[in-house]
């Protein structure tokens, strides 16, 4: 988990993966920074007091940039 929660935060369950690393494994290649794992959705949990904020929060650390997409956020 990303965080401790501290007074009235909450934390979300983030649904994540890597589009680039999903598209290298359908063709049977490898992405040359990321592993294989990130083709498939990974959870990971954040704290946080909104679900906007921990959207935010994961942007930060898994920038569309580089290819991440966020799935799915929830409450955890």
């Amino acid at each position: 988990m990303q965080g401790m929660p501290r007074n009235g935060q909450r934390v979300f369950e983030v649904s994540i993966y890597n589009r680039e690393v999903r598209s290298l494994v359908k063709e049977n290649q490898h992405h040359e920074f990321f592993d294989d794992y990130w083709a498939d959705a990974q959870v990971r949990d954040i704290c946080a007091d909104s679900e906007d904020e921990a959207r935010a929060l994961m942007v930060k650390r898994y920038p569309p940039d580089d290819g991440f997409v966020i799935e799915r956020v929830a409450i955890g």
